[in-house]
C-alpha cells in the first residue's frame, strides 16, 4: 500500500502541473483591460500601467508568468491583487465557509442518499421504491436555484424558522443545515438512485447466493457481504463530488449570503482579479487530486479482493 500511495502521489504531480498551467492560461488569456475601472471612471494613466505590469510581470510571456507564480505558491505566495491585499488572506477567511458548506452538503447527501437508495434497493418495486423515484427525479429536474429561493422563502420568509442569510464569518453549522440540503439536493439524487441500482444488481449476485446458502444472518448477509461490495461506486462518486461542491457552491453561496470562495471567485472574475481565480482553482484541483487517492484507497477497506501491490 505505501509503495501503491507514494506512486499514485508521483503521477499526481504532472497531473497537478498540467491543470494549473492551463487554468492559469484560461484566466490570463481572457480578452479585454484587466486595468478597466481600477482607476474610477478615468482610464488609468501609463505610469500606473507601466508599474503593474512589471509588479505582475504581464509582459513576460506566459509560460514565464507561469513559472514565476509557481515559484511563489510553491512557497506559500499567492500573491496579490491589483489594490494591494494577499490573495492567501482572501482564501484564508473565504475557504472555511465554503469547506463547511460542502462538508454539511456531504453529509446531507450521503446520510438521505444512503439511507433512501439502501431501504429502497433491498425492498424492491413498490410503494416506497415509485415515491424515492419520483422524488430524486424532481430534485435532479429541478435547478439548484430554484430549490435555493424556494426554500428560503417557505423557512425563511414565510415560516421564520431559518435566517435567510448567513452573514457570520466563519458561518455557524446550524446556519448551513438548509444551505447544505440546497447545495447536496442534486447529488443526493444520484446518491439515491446509485445505491439503490448497484444493490439491487448486487442482491442478485453468487456470492450473496452462497451467503444466503450457508445460513448467515440476514443481518450479516447484508452488512458484510452485500453493502461492502454496494458501496465501492457510491464512495467513488462521494470522494468526487467534495470538489464538485467546493466548486459549485457560487449560486448557494449568493442565495444566502455566505461569503465562502464561490463569492470570492465572482467577485474576481468580475473585478478581472487573475491571481484570485487562479488561487482558488488552485487549491479545488488540490482538493479534487486528493480526494480521488483517497477514494482508491478506500477501495481496499470495503473490498477485500482489491490489493494494492
Amino acid at each position: 500500500m505505501g509503495r501503491y500511495v507514494l506512486r499514485r502521489l508521483l503521477q499526481l504531480i504532472p497531473v497537478f502541473i498540467g491543470t494549473t498551467f492551463l487554468i492559469y492560461w484560461l484566466v490570463w488569456s481572457l480578452p479585454g483591460d484587466e486595468f478597466s475601472g481600477k482607476c474610477g471612471d478615468r482610464p488609468c494613466p501609463d505610469s500606473y500601467i507601466n508599474l503593474m505590469k512589471e509588479k505582475f510581470n504581464l509582459d513576460d510571456p506566459l509560460i514565464v508568468q507561469y513559472g514565476k507564480y509557481m515559484l511563489n505558491l510553491l512557497q506559500g505566495d499567492f500573491g496579490e491583487t491589483f489594490r494591494g491585499i494577499e490573495v492567501g488572506d482572501l482564501i484564508a477567511e473565504a475557504y472555511p465557509n465554503t469547506i463547511r458548506l460542502a462538508l454539511v452538503a456531504l453529509a446531507i447527501e450521503a446520510l438521505i442518499g444512503l439511507t433512501a437508495g439502501i431501504l429502497t434497493g433491498l425492498r424492491g418495486r413498490g410503494f416506497l421504491d415509485n415515491l424515492t423515484l419520483v422524488s430524486t427525479l424532481f430534485l435532479i429536474s429541478l435547478p439548484v436555484f430554484v430549490t435555493g429561493f424556494v426554500l428560503q422563502i417557505v423557512l425563511g420568509f414565510e415560516l421564520g424558522w431559518i435566517k435567510t442569510t448567513v452573514s457570520a464569518s466563519p458561518a455557524p453549522w446550524e446556519q448551513l443545515i438548509v444551505p447544505g440540503f440546497v447545495l447536496g439536493s442534486l447529488s443526493m439524487a444520484y446518491v439515491t438512485r446509485l445505491t439503490r441500482t448497484s444493490i439491487a444488481e448486487n442482491k442478485r449476485a453468487d456470492y450473496v447466493r452462497t451467503a444466503v446458502a450457508k445460513g448467515l444472518p440476514q443481518r450479516r448477509v447484508v452488512g458484510v457481504h452485500l453493502l461492502r461490495n454496494s458501496a465501492i461506486p457510491v464512495v467513488t462518486f462521494l470522494g468526487t463530488d467534495l470538489g464538485n461542491l467546493m466548486g459549485g457552491a457560487i449560486v448557494t453561496e449568493g442565495i444566502f449570503n455566505i461569503k465562502g470562495i464561490g463569492n470570492l471567485v465572482y467577485r474576481g472574475i468580475l473585478g478581472k482579479e487573475g491571481l484570485v481565480v487562479t488561487g482558488v482553482v488552485t487549491l479545488l484541483v488540490m482538493v479534487y487530486l486528493l480526494s480521488n487517492l483517497l477514494v482508491d484507497m478506500l477501495y481496499a477497506v470495503l473490498d477485500p479482493r482489491i490489493r494494492y501491490d
